[in-house]
């Protein structure tokens, strides 16, 4: 099992488990929130956040939410807006450093070609 937070701590995450890889992607979005990625079923995923710490944005095809502290603005983690899917992905930036250090780290880019680089 895996805790991060927040900077604040007003929105904390348990995963179930440690993730085989990170996706570091570099579409418009990403880059610029400059997020490393683990995906996850939405239940192996517990958000532990007091009504109105977090706040979303959507944008394009609003396929996805991308979800953040309302108070110190990190990202938490994207999900589907049609809640019928049930993949999301987990911000790892918000876990100590120490605990993702060993994890494969995959390039991905989604600016162009949706495909690998590494």
């Amino acid at each position: 099992m895996l805790a991060g937070s927040c900077h604040c701590g007003a929105v904390k995450v348990i995963l179930a488990r440690k993730p085989r890889r990170l996706t570091d992607c570099n579409c418009s979005i990403c880059r610029r929130y400059s997020t490393l990625w683990a995906y996850y079923d939405r239940g192996q995923v517990k958000i532990t956040a007091r009504r109105g710490a977090t706040s979303s944005y959507t944008w394009g095809g609003k396929h996805l939410r991308f979800v953040r502290c309302a108070t110190c603005g990190c990202i938490i983690h994207w999900e589907a807006v049609d809640r019928s899917r049930r993949r999301m992905g987990v911000n790892l930036r918000n876990f100590d450093p120490e605990t993702i250090a060993l994890i494969r780290v995959r390039r991905l880019d989604g600016a162009r070609t949706w495909k690998f680089l590494d």
